[in-house]
């Protein structure tokens, strides 16, 4: 029987099989390039949204390929990566220095776009203008691996939510504004490898849990304002990177794991002498300990670590014989040695073996006259100021211990003996001789007994990019003498006024430098060691805006030794008061509009310091525009704020502590909205820097208040005609309008109606760069601009 006929009819029914089943698979393959392209589509949409929320930065504006997402091809500016023709990677980096995005722009809504993009590992958003708080719904990318977004105004804390991204390995937030403590909960990301929060605005020490990311390569946490121990990071066996600079940690060296690349810790208030370990890192490569207080011996064995690059210890109290025979690292490409206590001579190593080398070694005593060496003596005088003792002098001290020990056994007896009379004697004629004995003039030479500790302890902000002390001297205890110099002797020529805060005196001192000294009186019977507290929150009074605290001196009676008098040694401000510079000056020195914007922001900003900068925050501080001093280049300088007073004694029997007036205390009797009264002040202020005239009534403050209201709602002319006639003419309307709009927020009766000062300085900010830009002719003209929008969601009350 032939099979041949069976097999035929086989194949027919196969074929008529492909033939029906044909259609079916046409119709996969259309609908699955279907949903492919609406994919495609939705993600090209949900871009063009996210470059619409941007302002369409001009960095792309050659970019137009909008259908074809995944073969974009890469530049500086955009990067788009794709897996299975969903966006998993996104990376959007604008111009250097990137203005704010305009006011009606919302971090909220740009944040929901951007997680219609579920796929997304990498995104980056560099110097594009973003501002606000940082919203938690970021995790809806819950894939996200790499998050980067520096160089943009995003404020306030580290969102919560970010503890439940636990793929994230990389979180770089560097060159924002995000403040308060560092999250504990930052531990709770487990393959977390970079941390980089570099020039912020963090105040706190560092939470001990950060030792627990064990995965940790980078940590960068410079520019802030950190303080205390750096917690033990040696079982952070990954770290390559530490950078630290210009905070207030110290004054231990920290615990670190070997494995460091990078070792950056620069500008803090570290005291403590290189432990001898480091010797033993042999992977490093970087390492700046410059401008700190570090002592003890300079280690000369990190000249020749094998990795070694760059090493920078200028600035320090290191102290050691170099000599010219010690080796170095041939890959040394930089020492900084400045400004140390070295003796001995120059290794020829750092000089010879590249002539591309930078060796720095001035200000030591080195046996060169080159880079202006300080005699033998300097050094060795100063070391032993610091507490350091010369080799032969601790054999000589180690000599005369035994016979130091056996005559203080023999006398020590007896001296218990005739100080028990003498206390007993002294306690029955305490009283009396108070009464009888008027004060006099002591200096307190027991005050250096605290200072090293307050020095070491201080959690006072220093130079930052974005607030600090720029310029001025380091803070130290006076002596009555030097006081007495400087105002010869508080001679009635130097006396400037008196107030609620005691008496003021203008003095020179030895350098040729003016300062303004106030001088507090102070009743009951206490000690120096009751106002430490109290100065060490004086001595953190060190800020661009703010007039600064340089020292303070105690003056105590001879009886007790308790405090007569506290004297307060201030930056001296030689340029007038705003209001002379506003509505009281002459006509041809009154500030620009933009100045005026200018000096604005600079009391916002001295503001925002009193209150978030230090701790305990300083608040209510009754601020008036005659208090706002302007130093040679116009930067504006509060120079009067609530300064603390020893409330816990006046509590106790009526005793306490007077200063010629009162001085609400920044302590308990803080009401809920206390931040808020310095806004109501700052609207005063600001309310007189638009009228050009001066504001001296409550009830003349409300008229104009209702002015600046009625003119808000009508046309620019109006506007225009509150407006000092000196600059009537130089403002942008919109600029204008932002300054008034902030005015009368500020002045709202209900505190809890007023912005807070970061909103307040966010929209004096905006009214600054749209008054820059038309000046600059980067905008239209008054006469053609838009009318300018009322204030954003960024005022939030």
């Amino acid at each position: 029987m032939s099979l041949a006929p069976a097999a035929d009819s086989a194949e027919t029914a196969m074929a008529k099989v492909s033939l029906c089943s044909m259609p079916l698979v046409l119709a996969i393959i259309l609908l699955s390039a279907t949903h492919s392209e609406q994919h495609q589509s939705s993600q090209a949409q949900t871009l063009l949204r996210i470059i619409r929320f941007l302002n369409f930065p001009t960095v792309l504006d050659s970019w137009n390929n909008y259908k074809d997402l995944c073969n974009i091809e890469a530049n500086s500016s955009l990067a788009v990566v794709c897996y299975e023709e969903n966006i998993t990677q996104l990376h959007i980096t604008g111009e250097k220095d990137a203005p704010l995005l305009p006011r009606n722009f919302s971090i909220d809504s740009f944040i929901t776009t951007l997680v219609k993009l579920p796929s997304l590992k990498v995104l980056t958003l560099v110097s594009l203008g973003l501002w606000g708080p940082l919203p938690g719904k970021i995790v809806r990318l819950s894939s996200l691996e790499i998050l980067n977004l520096t160089s943009n105004f995003l404020y306030g804390a580290i969102p919560l939510e970010l503890s439940s991204l636990t793929t994230l390995q990389t979180l770089i937030l560097d060159d924002n504004m995000f403040s308060g403590p560092l999250p504990d909960w930052l531990s709770s990301l487990p393959v977390l490898a970079v941390l980089s929060l570099k020039k912020n605005l963090f105040n706190s020490s560092l939470p001990n849990s950060l030792s627990d990311l064990e995965n940790l390569r980078v940590l960068g946490l410079s520019h802030n304002h950190f303080y205390g121990e750096v917690p033990d990071f040696s079982r952070l066996t990954n770290l390559q990177v530490l950078e630290l600079e210009n905070n207030a940690f110290g004054p231990q060296f920290p615990k670190l794991g070997k494995k460091l690349v990078t070792l950056v810790l620069s500008k803090n208030k570290f005291r403590s002498a290189i432990p001898a370990e480091i010797s033993s890192y042999y992977q490093l490569e970087r390492l700046d300990v410059s401008s700190n207080m570090f002592v003890g011996p300079f280690p000369p064995s990190l000249l020749s670590l094998p990795s070694m690059t760059y090493l920078n210890f200028s600035g320090n109290k290191f102290t050691g014989m170099l000599f010219e025979n010690m080796s170095c690292n041939a890959e040394l490409r930089a020492v900084d040695l400045s400004s140390n206590l070295l003796t001995g001579s120059l290794p020829k190593c750092l000089l010879s073996d590249s002539k591309d080398r930078v060796v720095l070694y001035a200000r030591n005593c080195l046996d060169t006259r080159n880079q202006n060496q300080h005699p033998f003596p300097f050094c060795r005088n100063e070391a032993l100021a610091v507490g350091i003792i010369p080799e032969r002098s601790k054999r000589k001290q180690a000599s005369k211990a035994a016979l130091a020990l056996g005559l203080i056994g023999a006398i020590c007896g007896g001296v218990v003996l005739v100080g028990l009379i003498y206390f007993i004697h002294r306690r029955m004629n305490t009283n009396k001789t108070m009464k009888k004995s008027p004060p006099r003039s002591i200096t307190e030479n027991a005050s250096s007994g605290y200072t090293s500790k307050l020095l070491s302890d201080a959690r006072y902000v220093s130079q930052t990019m974005k607030m600090g002390a720029l310029g001025l001297p380091g803070y130290r205890t006076f002596s009555f003498e030097e006081l007495e110099e400087a105002t010869q002797n508080f001679d009635t020529c130097t006396f400037m006024g008196e107030g609620s805060h005691g008496q003021m005196y203008r003095g020179q001192l030895k350098d040729g430098s003016f300062v303004a000294i106030r001088c507090l009186k102070i009743k009951g019977s206490h000690s120096t060691q009751n106002f430490m507290h109290h100065i060490e929150l004086i001595m953190k009074l060190r800020h661009r805006h703010l007039v600064s605290a340089l020292g303070h001196c105690f003056e105590c009676y001879l009886d007790d030794a308790s405090v007569s008098r506290i004297f307060l040694v201030f930056e001296y401000v030689l340029n007038g008061t705003l209001r002379s510079w506003i509505s009281e000056g002459h006509p041809r020195r009154s500030l620009t509009w933009t100045q005026r914007i200018a000096a604005a922001i600079g009391i916002g900003k001295g503001i925002q310091f009193l209150h978030t900068g230090i701790i305990p925050g300083i608040y209510s501080n009754n601020l008036k525009i005659t208090d706002i001093l302007l130093d040679q280049n116009l930067v504006a300088k509060i120079s009067s704020y609530n300064l603390p007073i020893l409330e816990e004694s006046m509590e106790q029997g009526g005793q306490g502590v007077s200063s010629g007036g009162s001085l609400t205390s920044s302590g308990s009797s803080r009401m809920k909205h206390d931040d808020r009264s310095d806004v109501l002040n700052f609207g005063v202020i600001l309310l007189e820097m638009i009228k050009g005239r001066p504001v001296k009534s409550e009830a003349q403050v409300e008229v104009l208040e209702d002015q600046l209201r009625v003119a808000l709602t009508a046309d620019e002319a109006a506007r225009r005609s509150m407006v000092d006639p000196l600059i009537r003419q130089t403002c942008l309307d919109q600029s204008l309008k932002t300054l008034m709009e902030i005015c009368v927020r500020c002045l709202c009766k209900d505190p809890a109606d007023r912005p807070s000062i970061e909103d307040v300085l966010w929209n004096l900010q905006y009214a600054e760069q749209v008054q820059d830009a038309w000046q600059g002719g980067e905008s239209q003209s008054s006469e053609g601009s838009p009318v300018s929008p009322s204030i954003p969601s960024r005022l939030t009350y």
